[in-house]
């Protein structure tokens, strides 16, 4: 994390979910249930649980494409509900099925999201550029992206995401079925936006990863919040698998 955030405890908080609930029609139970959690500025935070624990539901919240039933979402001090605009002008989203417009090109479709954040074009070409080259895809950005392999559209998601330099970054699953140098990538990435002041939400399977990565991470289990880890405390990147299979698995097998 960057010294000067370190330094400064009562930095900002640029994610606030506080009692957060959700249930999908029909359902006999909430999908989120009294969820409360607040990011901070400069921090890569994880989001740990297994399938159908809330994971992907909560973030579809936080990015405003779910409503949500009871509860609050402030991104960057903007409402999810009363100001749903400005929150969303504050988030970059790398969904888990790289869901772009196929028949775009690279370029166009990286520019179409541009336009949406109102990126001005000195801006884009600069950034753009530099994430191109970065994450080495210079020579596809103007091929249509239905030819793409999966890692391509996966990089060109995550340039789309970034190109308003959004203040919270929000990834789900974002290292399923990349190369391990695509992987380094995009966690030079998330460690650099986070030394800038931002936010990383970083949702995943990969307990070592996170263990590895992340400064803080919640583990949530049939929709709600089981525990809240600081993993820059004693032992606690070493027993995180530990307890995460402690809440999860013995709750499976009663």
């Amino acid at each position: 994390m960057n010294e000067e955030i370190e330094k400064n405890p009562e930095r900002e908080n640029l994610l606030v979910i506080h009692h957060l609930k959700k249930k999908y029609l029909n359902a006999n139970r909430y999908s989120i249930n009294d969820l409360t959690l607040e990011l901070k500025a400069g921090e890569i935070f994880g989001f740990l649980g297994q399938n159908g624990a809330g994971k992907s539901t909560t973030i579809k919240c936080i990015t405003g494409i779910h409503p949500y039933d009871e509860g609050e979402i402030k991104i960057c001090g903007h409402d999810m509900k009363t100001d749903s605009i400005a929150a969303k002008m504050n988030i970059g989203y790398v969904p888990d099925n790289h869901s772009v417009y196929e028949k775009l090109t690279g370029r166009e479709y990286v520019n179409y999201i541009a336009d949406l954040y109102g990126v001005p074009l000195e801006e884009r070409a600069e950034r753009m550029d530099r994430y191109l080259k970065m994450f080495k895809i210079s020579f596809a950005v103007d091929r249509q992206i239905k030819g793409y392999s999966h890692g391509m559209k996966q990089k060109i998601c995550i340039i789309a995401a970034l190109i308003h330099n959004p203040r919270l970054w929000v990834l789900d699953e974002p290292m399923v079925g990349l190369d391990p140098q695509s992987m380094f990538d995009i966690i030079d990435e998330m460690k650099a936006h986070t030394a800038a002041g931002n936010t990383v939400f970083f949702s995943s399977h990969n307990i070592d990863l996170v263990s590895k990565l992340c400064d803080r991470v919640a583990i949530i289990h049939d929709g709600e919040l089981k525990r809240l880890i600081d993993l820059h405390e004693e032992g606690a990147r070493e027993s995180l698998e530990q307890v995460f299979r402690s809440l999860t698995m013995a709750e499976n097998k009663a």
